[in-house]
């Protein structure tokens, strides 16, 4: 992975897939990609990794992508926090997961990780580089940038926009991005040098009031009640209207603190119409923009680059159909729509006034309730998810495509007689070997980023392994007697996406070629 390049004339790349945006999303995607064998140039306008103190919450969805890779042990032992919260009320995040709850990773470290794999499995990062303009054709995509040393001229066969909320992709595109701007929002500031109470979503009589001291820094975020955002074209807020809303608010004076970041974000909320545009496509908050309540945005940008990389490099293979690439969009703009949709729903409890006290203390009684909790807690921790994989291939934005489970297996079902795990991912469990061996935990065996069918029926692998035989170019054929009251059902197999997902589960081949098809194109052998 090169970062810089001298180079004196126009510069003329050629490459599978062009990422514009450097940031989580981004940088999974080209890692996903790579793992696929599609060639990847990534471009972003920044020097580096970020340096400043956003996104620090890594929730129990993200960490089991990262272990499906083998990106954990880089991490060591990040503190982990299992209470968080639905709109400033308390919500333990507790589910059945390796990693349940919230872990404290900074943004930049995660970009860090994520930069380091891309490099390893042979992705090209070119920082320093803005892009100006994007044309599409029939069969490529032609793109205009310019680095450090002039211009650029890239030709892919697609591209995918990462590049923020903001979005210069989304913009030259014109993509439709429906949605409002923001009404209110929160100052932020990292600060060094005072002395306040720690405060978690204290509401007082003029605003909410936020504060956490780390290793000497102190962040403080606050709101003023029915104050709008400020007017600073574009610009950071000043340290100087940050100590100014905290000391109406707190009665507190941190105005002699030294000021280490400042920013302001609202409550803005757009979703793109739709997530591919022909051969561009956008994820992470190029494709929506929300308020960042309770750390959901990094990890729904990152999930949505897990779904999106390996369809995509199948389709640039030439193994699976061009249209999987429409079930990135069916999938992922479902999970979005309903992320946000519970994050507006955050919001009217965090910065509304007083009126909203009495939901709040309903919220408070409800959240005790076990079914309650776990539905909430499976929305902001990504478990609950689960995909229409038997879906008609009709528009993405409809109610069946992704159900929130309650974190234990009950939830809206695909089809009525669907079993529990189909469309969920598959869970972490200890399989046993059939003959010789050691024990294996299904998370490694999704490390390769191909499709797996585990048999988990020994008198059926036979039949098993010879349906799955002409897709073995894509899918590895394994066997395990899963441990007796598991997650994992013995008696039967499970085929499952490189991103995790079972995709058809049976006790016999019947159904299974037809979904290895759906998922991973025509049978090698032309059959």
């Amino acid at each position: 992975m090169t970062t810089d390049h001298q180079d004196t004339d126009t510069t003329t790349l050629d490459t599978d897939v062009l990422v514009v945006g450097a940031g989580p999303a981004g940088l999974m995607l080209a890692t996903e990609l790579r793992l696929g064998g599609a060639e990847v140039v990534v471009v972003d306008q920044r020097p580096g990794p970020t340096t400043e103190s956003r996104a620090s919450t890594l929730h129990a969805r993200t960490m089991e992508i990262l272990d499906s890779r083998g990106l954990l042990d880089q991490l060591g032992t990040p503190p982990c926090e299992p209470r968080g919260h639905f709109g400033g009320v308390p919500l333990d995040l507790t589910l059945p997961s390796p990693y349940p709850g919230q872990w404290k990773v900074a943004q930049t470290r995660t970009e860090e990780l994520l930069q380091q794999r891309a490099a390893e499995l042979g992705a090209e990062l070119r920082r320093r580089h803005q892009l100006l303009s994007v044309t599409t054709e029939d069969t490529a995509v032609e793109a205009e940038a310019i680095g450090p040393y002039g211009p650029v001229h890239i030709r892919a066969r697609y591209l995918v926009g990462c590049d923020g909320e903001d979005s210069t992709v989304r913009r030259l595109v014109r993509a439709p991005f429906p949605g409002r701007d923001a009404t209110r929002e929160l100052l932020r500031a990292d600060v060094s040098g005072v002395a306040v109470a720690d405060r978690r979503f204290h509401r007082l009589e003029r605003g909410l009031a936020i504060a956490a001291t780390r290793n000497g820094v102190t962040r403080v975020m606050v709101h003023e009640f029915g104050r709008p955002p400020g007017e600073r074209g574009g610009a950071e807020p000043d340290f100087t209207e940050v100590t100014d809303v905290w000391k109406r608010v707190t009665g507190e004076d941190i105005s002699h603190g030294t000021p280490l970041w400042v920013n302001a974000f609202g409550d803005a909320d757009r979703q793109l119409a739709h997530y591919r545009h022909g051969r561009v496509l956008f994820a992470g908050d190029a494709a929506h923009r929300q308020m960042p309540s309770g750390g959901q945005a990094l990890n729904l940008g990152v999930q949505d680059a897990f779904n999106l990389g390996w369809k995509l490099a199948a389709v640039i293979r030439g193994s699976a159909p061009e249209d999987l690439l429409d079930t990135y969009h069916r999938e992922r703009h479902t999970v979005g729509r309903q992320v946000l949709a519970n994050i507006r729903a955050q919001v009217e409890l965090l910065l509304g006034g007083p009126e909203v006290e009495p939901t709040r203390a309903l919220l408070t009684e409800l959240v005790t309730l076990d079914g309650v909790r776990q539905h909430l807690a499976g929305m902001i921790s990504g478990l609950g998810i689960r995909y229409d994989v038997e879906g008609d291939g009709r528009d993405g934005d409809q109610d069946f495509g992704v159900g929130v489970a309650n974190g234990v297996g009950v939830g809206s079902e695909t089809r009525p007689e669907a079993h529990p795990l189909l469309g969920r991912r598959l869970p972490d469990a200890w399989l046993e070997p059939v003959e010789g061996g050691a024990r294996r935990r299904t998370t490694e065996l999704l490390r390769t980023g191909r499709g797996l069918l585990l048999s988990l029926d020994g008198d059926g692998a036979r039949a098993l392994r010879a349906a799955t035989a002409p897709w073995s170019d894509r899918v590895t054929f394994a066997e395990g007697r899963p441990a007796s009251g598991g997650p994992i059902p013995a008696g039967r197999a499970l085929l499952v996406r490189p991103d995790g997902y079972v995709a058809w589960t049976g006790s016999a081949p019947d159904g299974l070629p037809e979904a290895l098809t759906r998922w991973f194109g025509a049978p090698a052998d032309g059959s």
